[in-house]
């Protein structure tokens, strides 16, 4: 049986190879927090941060962070954010109050970035743990991530399906699990389990972000406040999106009850 000092670095062990993971979004949140400290600065800062995104993004493909593929998937997942931000800002859920040149509809493009940070740690998370899915079911999943962005829009118009659709995902991945390396030992957990973890860590983030003012919502206008708590639960959803396009590009279809999953990318031993 683990002794407490092997349980402690092994769950040390594991931070690390998280912090890793989350490597772009410290940075790209690091970058919103050194541009607010700064008096000055020579252009808007919405435009300086989309013009740090794309070197963040140079720099992650030039080292082999991330190879060609991981940078298409987080490319969609920057052009499928862009494209949430600009109805939800429309729609007033939130919006990005300083000036910018690189703005359209009220959305700065460096927006796009926020979104490409959990494709990013996605991709990574692939890599540098080595993930893989038994039991995933890529059709039915696929379909319901689908349904939970589109119910983010339609729900302004229509009903809200929010519960049903997170009652469709918990049914669809049941039994589905993930199975990941810390050391040389291998470990699982249900998929859904996963997305809960993820969107409490991203509710966490937004806290950070709407605290550095990279965006605001209404409630936040006269002074920063905790970002809402059912944000959490629209976080864990929304991950699905993510994470069918991340699995899409780096699984491959198997027997059920087979791992499924793609071979160690180019972060894997770095």
């Amino acid at each position: 049986m683990p002794t407490v000092t092997v349980l402690l670095r092994k769950a040390l062990l594991f931070a690390w190879l998280e912090t890793r993971c989350c490597a772009f979004a410290i940075a790209l949140l690091s970058g919103v927090a050194v541009s607010q400290a700064l008096p000055q600065l020579p252009i808007a800062r919405y435009d300086l941060l989309v013009a740090y995104g794309v070197l963040l993004t140079a720099v992650f493909l030039v080292c082999r962070w991330e190879s060609g593929r991981d940078l298409a998937v987080i490319s969609v997942c920057h052009v499928i954010g862009l494209a949430f931000e600009v109805v939800k800002v429309a729609l007033g859920s939130w919006s990005y109050p300083e000036p910018a040149v690189l703005k359209f509809a009220g959305v700065p493009l460096y927006g796009g970035f926020l979104y490409a940070a959990v494709g990013s740690y996605v991709c990574r998370a692939w890599h540098v743990l080595d993930l893989q899915l038994i039991r995933y079911r890529p059709g039915a999943t696929s379909v319901v991530a689908m349904a939970i962005y589109a119910n983010f829009f339609s729900h302004h118009w229509l009903p809200d399906l929010r519960w049903p659709l997170a009652v469709a995902l918990i049914a669809v991945t049941a039994g589905t699990q993930v199975t990941f390396t810390v050391g040389h030992s291998r470990h699982r957990m249900p998929l859904a389990l996963g997305f809960a973890l993820i969107g409490f860590f991203l509710w966490l983030a937004e806290n950070i972000a709407t605290y550095l003012g990279a965006w605001r919502y209404p409630h936040q206008a006269h002074g920063w406040q905790p970002v809402a708590w059912e944000k959490f639960g629209a976080w864990a959803l929304l991950i699905s999106v993510t994470f069918v396009l991340v699995a899409w590009a780096n699984g491959r279809r198997v027997p059920d009850g087979s791992p499924v999953g793609g071979p160690a990318g180019p972060d894997a031993n770095s």
